[in-house]
C-alpha cells in the first residue's frame, strides 16, 4: 500500500514543474528574441592596383632609360609612338631636344605639333614638303577669292535691274490724269472747211 502510494504520487512531484513559471524562465525567451543581430566585419578594401611607370615614346625608340625630368615625356606619350617616330625620321632626336630645350615651355607644345605636321608633309612630299601643301592653298585661295568677285559683281548687276524694273513698274500704275495730253489737230487740215469760204470770191 505504501508502494502504490509512492508510485501514485510520483507523477505529482514529477509533474509539477512543467506548470511552475518563474519570471527568469519567462523573460528569457523574449531577451534573446530581441536582441540586435550581430553585423559581420566588413571586407578590407581592395588594394589599388600597381602603378606601372613606362618610358616615354622617345625614350622608348632611342631605347634609352626615361628620367623624371624628361624633356621630351610631356610631349611624346607612349600611347603615341608614331609622333616620335615620325618626328625623329626628318629631324632628328638630338635636333628634337636642342629645339625644344631653346624654347620657353608654354611653346613646346605647338612646337611638337609643327614639327609632326612638317615631318609628316615631308614624307607625303619630298621634294617641298610644307611649301607645296602652302602653294596650294594659297592657290585655292586665290580661286576661292576670285569666285567671291565675280558673285558679288553678279550681285550688283542683279540689284541694278531689280531696281530699274521697280522704276518702270511705278511708271505704269500712275494715273492718266498725270499723263500729257494731246491736242487734236483734224479741224484744221479739213478740205471741206478751208475751201466753204472762198467760194464766192472767185465765183
Amino acid at each position: 500500500m505504501e508502494h502504490y502510494e509512492k508510485a501514485a504520487f510520483s507523477p505529482i512531484s514529477v509533474s509539477t514543474p512543467p506548470f511552475s513559471h518563474s519570471p527568469t524562465s519567462s523573460s528569457s525567451p523574449p531577451s534573446s528574441h530581441h536582441s540586435s543581430p550581430t553585423i559581420p566585419p566588413l571586407p578590407p578594401p581592395p588594394s589599388p592596383p600597381p602603378i606601372i611607370l613606362s618610358p616615354c615614346a622617345a625614350c622608348k625608340i632611342l631605347r634609352r632609360r626615361c628620367v623624371e625630368k624628361c624633356v621630351l615625356a610631356p610631349y611624346f606619350p607612349p600611347t603615341e609612338p608614331y609622333k616620335f617616330t615620325i618626328a625623329h625620321r626628318v629631324f632628328g632626336a638630338s635636333n628634337i631636344i636642342k629645339f625644344l630645350q631653346e624654347l620657353p615651355e608654354s611653346q613646346r607644345a605647338d612646337a611638337v605639333s609643327s614639327m609632326v605636321y612638317e615631318a609628316n608633309a615631308r614624307i607625303r612630299d619630298p621634294v617641298y614638303g610644307c611649301a607645296g601643301a602652302i602653294c596650294q592653298l594659297q592657290k585655292q585661295v586665290g580661286e576661292l577669292q576670285a569666285q567671291l568677285a565675280k558673285a558679288q559683281a553678279e550681285l550688283v548687276t542683279m540689284q541694278c535691274h531689280q531696281a530699274n524694273l521697280i522704276a518702270l513698274i511705278c511708271m505704269a500704275k500712275e494715273p492718266i490724269s498725270q499723263q500729257p495730253q494731246l491736242v487734236d489737230t483734224t479741224c484744221f487740215l479739213d478740205e471741206s472747211n478751208l475751201g466753204s469760204p472762198w467760194d464766192p470770191l472767185w465765183t
